[in-house]
This record gives structure tokens, sequence and C-alpha cells, in this order.
């Protein structure tokens, strides 16, 4: 609150942030109390005059004592109102006055100058006083732009904040990163000071009316997602319960290939609610584990088995890989067939040995099967009586050629001939046939 000065009841200006330096020096005011009787005077009825550049006006009564002392009091007054503007602009010029407060107290003094009860050089106090005002309306100027400039910057940095806010509601599926940045934009909203009401309601709509809208999509997102895990929960607790129903089967083959298909529907399903998803696979994952552990008990049992028959068949190659056909063929085929049931007795191998034993017992019987059809075409009676009708056609045909010549008729011979020649070539395939028996 501004102070008041005893003399005058002037009031004292208010510290304020803002100064403008004048450019130039004050006009000096000279001490009036120094040569009161320069600016004034005391008549002999008391009255007291001071002189201006209008003439002199009378400004109170001295009664109180010699002249000299009424001269004295009202030039103390004029020093008090000359103190009281120095105190203004010093103010101003420190920056601790208040441009606003200054101006009014400068301009009140200003105005009731005309009429001040004091002795002294008022027109350099006027003139003192037009300094502070011109000052001070400066100063307020200069806060003025200040404050514009502020304005300006706030409103431009909330608009920046209101796009970047609307551009993360209508783009962003970054669900957290994009809530925390919009907290983040309203903590930095609160602090942006210095925009009009008017403005900062119309940013702030846009701004409130963004983050609706991310509310509202990231609502909509999750409760479809919410949607989605539920069903996928169902989904899943339905191939547990398939997957428990299985687990017992001795099926091995399309069992394990079912596990496989369940497992393609498992991830297809999608994800279930947080709070149950590590749960239900983990049902699921026993119902898988069960299975496979009791097919590997029964394969590592079997391949066991499967390794026993292995070596007994290894020990009837051995046995079948001596027969010899050529010593006697029907011993041979005998032997091999006994061998052959004792085979099919002892059942499976493991399955990286098949391809092996099979192939060796196929080279048994494919000797003696060679042997079998050999002894076959040296005894093929079909064999020796074609020999014999190529042979007869061979006659047949060379007699006609012979006939033809004799008659003359060329031409039906070397028909004949060429038929013979064909006929022969026959014959020594069959002959040839025959002699490798």
């Amino acid at each position: 609150m501004a102070q008041e000065n005893t003399s005058t009841g002037t009031p004292a200006p208010h510290p304020v942030p803002h100064a403008v330096s004048s450019g130039h020096a004050a006009p000096p005011v000279p001490q009036a109390e120094t040569h009161p009787d320069r600016w004034g005077r005391v008549d002999e009825e008391g009255t007291v005059y001071v002189k201006t550049a209008d003439g002199e006006r009378a400004v109170g009564v001295w009664q109180a004592g010699s002249p000299d002392e009424g001269l004295i009091h009202y030039a103390r007054r004029f020093d008090d109102l000359r103190t009281e503007v120095e105190l203004l602009e010093t103010r101003l010029e420190s920056g601790a006055g208040d441009p606003k407060h200054a101006l009014q107290s400068a301009t009140q003094m200003r105005e009731g100058l005309a009429e001040a009860a004091v002795v002294g050089d008022l027109a350099a106090l006027g003139a003192r006083i037009d300094h502070v005002i011109g000052h001070a309306e400066k100063a307020l100027a200069s806060a003025k732009a200040e404050r514009e400039e502020a304005r300006s910057a706030a409103i431009s940095r909330k608009q920046v904040l209101a796009e970047e806010a609307e551009k993360i509601a209508a783009e962003s599926t970054q669900w957290k990163s994009a809530g925390d940045r919009l907290r983040s934009i309203l903590d930095e909203w609160k602090a942006v000071k210095g925009v009009d009401r008017k403005t900062d309601d119309e940013l702030w709509k846009r701004f409130s009316k963004a983050r609706e809208a991310f509310n509202r999509r990231r609502g909509s997102h999750f409760a479809e997602l919410d949607k989605q895990r539920a069903t996928a929960k169902q989904r899943k607790e339905e191939l547990i319960a398939e997957a428990e129903k299985i687990a017992d089967s001795d099926d091995w083959g399309d069992t394990a290939g079912r596990y496989k298909e369940l497992m393609g529907e498992w991830k297809a399903a999608g994800r279930a609610p947080k709070d149950s998803d590590e749960a239900l696979w983990q049902r699921f994952r026993a119902a898988q584990d069960k299975f496979f552990a009791r097919r590997s008990a029964v394969f590592s049992e079997r391949d066991a088995e499967f390794g026993e028959n292995a070596a007994k068949k290894e020990a009837l190659l051995v046995e079948a890989e001596k027969i010899d056909p050529a010593a006697n063929l029907d011993a041979a085929k005998n032997h091999l067939r006994r061998i052959q049931d004792q085979w099919d007795e002892i059942g499976k191998v493991p399955r990286e040995r098949i391809r092996e034993l099979d192939g060796r017992l196929k080279a048994v019987q494919d000797k003696i099967k060679d042997a079998e059809e050999t002894k076959w075409r040296r005894t093929d009676p079909e064999a020796e009586a074609r020999v014999a009708q190529f042979r007869e056609r061979i006659a047949h045909f060379e007699s006609q050629a012979a006939k033809a010549r004799a008659a003359g008729k060329e031409r039906d011979a070397k028909k004949a001939d060429e038929q013979a020649a064909q006929w022969r070539e026959w014959l020594a395939a069959a002959e040839a046939a025959v002699a490798d028996r």
C-alpha cells in the first residue's frame, strides 16, 4: 500500500518490476528553503505569494511569526513536494516503482500544481513532474509490449500443444506412451500463463476435445481387446478340454498329429486376459506332456524290442546268404521259404534298419529267382518250337522266290527274298535265346 507523506498528504508510488530509462536527465529543481524570498513574499497583511511565470499567486496566510518564517514554512512544503517527485523518479529508474501508480501520482501532482500552497520554482518542478510522467508512460508502454509478447508466446505454445494433442488423438495407437504424453501436455498447459480468457478458453476446448477423443478411441480399443480376449479364453478352454480328453489315447500317430493341430489353433486363438492366459497355457501343456510322456515310454520299450528283432533277422540273413541255388534249386527254395516264415514271425525292427535288412533278404530272393528263371528257359518247349517254325517260314519264302524267278517274275521273287530275310533275323534271335539257357 502507498505511504502518505506527513507534510503534503500525497501518496508515494508502489514498487513494480518495470522501469524505462528516460533517455535524459530530469531538470533540476532548486532547494526553495535556501532562498525562499526568490520564489515568494509575504505582504503586510500576512498573505503569502508564490512567484510564477504568469505572475504572483496567493498560496496562504501566515500570522504565526515573522514573514521570513512564513516563507520558510511554505518553502519546506515545496521541498516535500519536490521530494515526492524525486522519489517517484528514483523508483522508476531503479525498476522498483509501479509505472501505473507513478503516472497516477505524477498526474495528480501536475494537476494540483497550479493551486499548490507552496513557495518554490514551480516551473522547474512542473518540468520535473512532466519528465516523471513521460518516464512512467514509457515504462507502461514497455510493460504492455512485454505482456503482449509474453501473451503471444503463451498463445503460440498452447496452440502447439493443442495441435500435438489433436494429432495424438487422431493417429496414435501407442496407448500408454500417448496417454503419458497427454498428461505431460496438461501439466505444461497449466504452467503457461498470460493468455487472455477468451483465447485460453478456445484453445482449452481444442485440447480438451482432443483428450476426450483419444480417451474414447483408447476405451473402444481396449473394450474390443477385452472382447477378443474373452473369446480367446473361451476358445482356449475348448482346446484344453479336447487336449485333456485325448491325453490317454494309445493311437500314437493320429493323436500326435491332432496335438500339432491343436497347437496351431491355440496360437490362432490369440491372447486371453492377462490374469488367466498363463494358467490356461499350463493346463494345455500339461495335457500334451502327459500324452507325449506316455508315448515316449511306449516307444522306448518298443525300440528295445525292435532292436532284439533286428538282431534275430541279422542272424537269419547270415543263414540265407549261404544258400546256393546252383547246387540244388529246390532245396534252396525250400530253405528260403522257412527263413521267410521265421522273418515274418520275428516282427518289426527299428525304422532306420528296415531298408538295410529287407534289402539284404531281397538280394537272396533275387538270386534264387534268377536261378529259377535260367532253369526254366533251358527247359522251355515253346522256345524250341518257335525255332522250328521260323525255319519252316524261311524255307517257304525261299521256295516262293525260286518259283517266281523261274517264271520270270522278278518283282515277286524280290518280295519273297525280303520276307525270308526278316524271318532269318527272328530265327537268329530265337536260336540265341535257346543257346543262353
